[in-house]
């Protein structure tokens, strides 16, 4: 690994720079797997003779990146890619537990309302209805990954001081299990908010859901608009031929 890091001496590239490079490039080659740790700056500083300023200025590169993330008291990771499957009807805490994460969630809001618009005309209710409205931040092993906005009509949910981590959960305790759905993936630019709630910069990359759910019955449960972080997701769907 020592080879591989160190930096040339004919190339006027910045060091960090170079540092980053082939960290980057020894990543991609399998040197490290997703999930390990990054060697300690100290060990980085042997390693390349490099100083702990110009270490640290690469790693903060390939954290705004996305290849790796910090965990407080812990080190720096490299950043696995998580695979959540786009044709399959299920919400973020239950494919976090298929796949063997933790997942877990950051309130910002859980209040009584009535719907806009737009969200009465989705949901197919009037703009009178009791509808809750539920802002959380979807966590993976205490990292943030997703922001959410659903809207549901009141009557499908129990009492929202009641909510744990997953929505569906809750729907389901009432008999309101979504069955069908539509939902739509699109790219796009972090807000100062979201970079901010994400630890990224500001403009990075991330993915915008809109979902909503049915019943059996074809009824509306469940209208939902979400950021993602792009770096860290991959929505895989299973392709078939269409019949002759």
């Amino acid at each position: 690994m020592r080879e591989k890091l160190a930096a040339r001496a004919d190339d006027s590239t910045p060091l960090y720079l170079q540092l980053a490079a082939n960290l980057r490039r020894h990543i991609n080659d399998g040197g490290i797997d997703p999930g390990n740790a990054l060697p300690s700056e100290r060990d980085l500083m042997e390693m390349t003779g490099m100083s702990r300023v110009t270490i640290r200025k690469a790693i903060e590169k390939l954290i705004e990146e996305g290849l790796l993330f910090r965990k407080q008291g812990s080190g720096t990771f490299v950043a696995p890619r998580i695979e959540a499957p786009g044709s399959i009807l299920s919400g973020f805490s239950e494919d976090a537990r298929r796949r063997g994460d933790s997942p877990g969630v950051i309130w910002m809001f859980r209040t009584y309302a009535t719907p806009t618009d737009e969200e009465a005309t989705a949901l197919e209710i009037s703009q009178t209805t009791s509808v809750a409205r539920l802002g959380r931040v979807r966590l993976l092993g205490g990292e943030p990954l997703a922001i959410e906005h659903a809207v549901v009509p009141a009557r499908f949910l129990p009492n929202l001081s009641e909510l744990g981590d997953s929505l569906y959960a809750a729907l389901g305790s009432g008999g309101f299990n979504p069955v069908t759905g539509q939902q739509r993936i699109r790219a796009s630019l972090a807000t100062p908010t979201e970079a901010g709630i994400f630890s990224i910069r500001q403009n990075s990359e991330v993915l915008r859901i809109e979902r909503l759910t049915r019943l059996a019955d074809g009824t509306p449960v469940e209208f939902t608009r979400s950021a993602y972080r792009g770096d860290r997701y991959d929505f895989v769907s299973e392709l078939r031929c269409p019949p002759d």
